[in-house]
């Protein structure tokens, strides 16, 4: 091609471009258009007023088409012509969204005029009347469980009764769409968890009376089959055998169907330590219910796995830590943690070997530890072996070991070594809405030992050396409550060491007070008996405190504030038990994998503010 030929042909574009406009190429196409669109005198343009009660106004603003046409964009516009027919069709509109919060006998008038730029305004201008409430209402069932209930089946008239008591919508209550919507979503999901997975709605009636603005409400429910748990197949298992699923059952073939029953067993999966996820259904098939298959997906853990973290307490300072657990140790049905703490106050190893599920729930376990830790002015070491049996339920945790322990004191008034034998006995009870995140609920701990100890105190005049038996008993229990829009919290614990004064018990074994979860406002392990102008520990503990706590703001429910009060000390005996009293205000950061707080507290003994910090990041 010449260049006189390619000249022409650029000629030639540029006139067809110019006599058509730049609007034709494509980037420019869209800006053009909605300028023309904004531009063109269809287009209307107006304000809208919504006359109303608050919550009637944000449903208006929200689902009229008048208020969500009038901030469309361009291309989304409407014309006058459109407008007009919006206008007439708003009061129409506004009464049937009404109805749905209860309203049925609503008036609503539409004025037209301008704002100070000759803008039209429309006034949407609402009287709602008075609110439809609940005169009477039923709820029945046919079915299965109905046929229970007449045969006077104690479990069934149990349920059917619960199931009314929970209905959301009791007589004299506003009638609402949603509120009729969530309450009988509410019932059916009750009744498919409670044994009638295949349960449906026959008919749900609302009947209005316009007049007398009220409502008679009707549901009837097909049960469905009673269903019962029938045989387990697993699904996912390579690297650990099925044992270790199966003997975490706490049902057997035959028992009742509830969804609490699959929830608690898939919480026990997730937790025994094999497993990253687990889902736990049955087959909802009517044909099967007489023995309903139990589908279990595991997603397996790896063989071996390590977790780096580091953290900060205000008892003990930052720190780095090291895990690492071993899933089948020598290819044997055994689980093998290790756990290491470096700091510049604690440096601790802890280690553990336990047995995969066994029948009952329990598992056996062989556990060690070892520690060095730097606290009010004090240095103490210990370390400890330990092999018993553990059982953990649904509710109750239970520990059962022999143990044997040694700890070394050293402080200004000296140094005390100590060695104890003994058997021990723990207990914990649990009835919380979250066992990460506890609102409601409680949490009751015991603790019990007797045993055999041996002591030897070394100070400037001499060395004093005692052994024979002892028993320590110890008690914690926390009360979580909401009060309002407020949530308490009331924790109290003590405990007490039995034996001759001149035994002398492993300091792992005795009482101090101070710190985190203890009493606020004083230093780790700071509040015992004084011996020679040093802290030591006691032979005797109680402490309590009372915090109540709401979210910051309603739109961050994750972020709290916390205002507390916290007493209690360790002393040798109940007559020289003289609390030490801890108050002040806090904050926390309800995360996914727990809470996060930071509490700034007086402490009265010692006239002084302290902050204290909990949070651990793993990477």
């Amino acid at each position: 091609m010449s260049w006189r030929t390619l000249f022409a042909a650029l000629s030639v574009a540029v006139l067809v471009a110019t006599q058509c406009g730049c609007s034709s190429l494509p980037f420019l196409s869209k800006k053009a258009e909605e300028s023309a669109a904004a531009a063109s005198p269809d287009r209307a343009v107006y304000a809208l007023e919504v006359e109303a009660p608050n919550d009637l106004r944000k449903v208006l603003l929200t689902y009229l088409d008048l208020a969500r046409f009038q901030n469309a964009p361009a291309t989304d516009s409407i014309t006058g012509v459109e407008l007009d027919r919006l206008v007439a069709a708003a009061p129409a509109q506004a009464r049937t969204l009404l109805e749905t919060e209860g309203y049925f006998n609503a008036e609503v008038h539409i004025t037209r005029a301008t704002t100070a730029d000759d803008t039209p305004l429309f006034r949407v201008i609402v009287n709602p009347g008075p609110r439809t409430v609940i005169d009477k209402w039923s709820l029945d069932v046919i079915g299965d469980l109905q046929r229970h209930v007449a045969a006077e089946n104690e479990d069934a008239v149990i349920e059917l009764a619960a199931l009314r008591r929970r209905w959301g919508l009791k007589a004299g209550a506003p009638f609402r769409q949603g509120a009729w919507n969530e309450a009988k979503n509410q019932a059916l999901a009750q009744l498919r968890a409670e044994g009638y997975p295949a349960a449906t709605w026959v008919t749900t009636t609302a009947r209005i009376d316009a007049q007398d603005n009220t409502v008679t409400l009707s549901v009837i429910a097909e049960s469905g089959p009673l269903f019962r748990m029938g045989p387990i197949t697993i699904e996912g298992l390579s690297r650990y055998p099925e044992d270790a699923v199966r003997k975490l059952a706490t049902f057997w073939p035959g028992e009742p169907y509830s969804e609490q029953l699959l929830l608690d067993y898939q919480d026990r999966l997730q937790k025994v330590g094999l497993f990253e996820g687990a889902v736990i259904e049955i087959d909802p098939n009517p044909a099967t219910a007489t023995a309903a298959p139990v589908l279990i997906h595991v997603k397996e853990l790896p063989m071996q796995g390590a977790t780096v973290g580091v953290g900060y307490s205000a008892n003990t300072g930052p720190r780095l830590t090291l895990e690492h657990m071993h899933r089948r140790v020598f290819g044997r049905p055994w689980i093998a943690k290790n756990r290491f703490e470096l700091g510049p106050k604690l440096k601790s190893w802890q280690g553990e070997l336990s047995s995969y599920p066994l029948e009952g729930l329990y598992r056996n376990l062989v556990s060690g530890s070892a520690e060095r830790l730097e606290s009010a002015s004090e240095l103490r070491t210990s370390w400890s072996a330990r092999v018993g049996r553990a059982q953990d339920t649904p509710h109750i945790e239970r520990l059962y070991y022999a143990e044997l322990a040694h700890s070394r004191l050293d402080t200004s008034a000296g140094v005390a070594n100590s060695d104890a034998a003994s058997l021990n006995y723990n207990w914990i009870w649990r009835k919380v809405d979250s066992v990460l995140l506890p609102t409601k609920g409680i949490t009751l701990s015991l603790q019990g030992a007797g045993g055999y100890a041996v002591g030897r105190d070394i100070k400037e005049d001499g060395i004093t050396e005692g052994r024979g038996p002892f028993t320590r008993a110890y008690g914690r229990i926390t009360w979580y409550k909401p009060v309002g829009s407020w949530y308490a919290t009331l924790r109290t614990e003590g405990g007490q060491v039995f034996a001759r004064d001149r035994v002398g018990v492993p300091d792992t074994l005795l009482f101090r007070a101070g710190g985190d979860e203890s009493v606020r406002g004083y230093a780790y392990r700071t509040l015992g008996p004084v011996v020679d102008s040093a802290v030591t520990s006691g032979r005797v503990l109680w402490t309590g405190s009372a915090e109540i706590a709401r979210p910051i703001f309603a739109s961050r429910p994750a972020f709290w504030w916390a205002a507390f009060i916290d007493a209690g000390n360790a002393a040798n005996r109940w007559s020289d038990l003289h609390p030490a009293l801890g108050y002040g205000v806090g904050f926390r950061w309800r995360s996914p994998v727990g809470p996060l707080r930071l509490d700034l507290a007086y402490g009265q003994n010692v006239h002084q503010m302290r902050v204290h910090v909990s949070v651990g990041v793993a990477f």
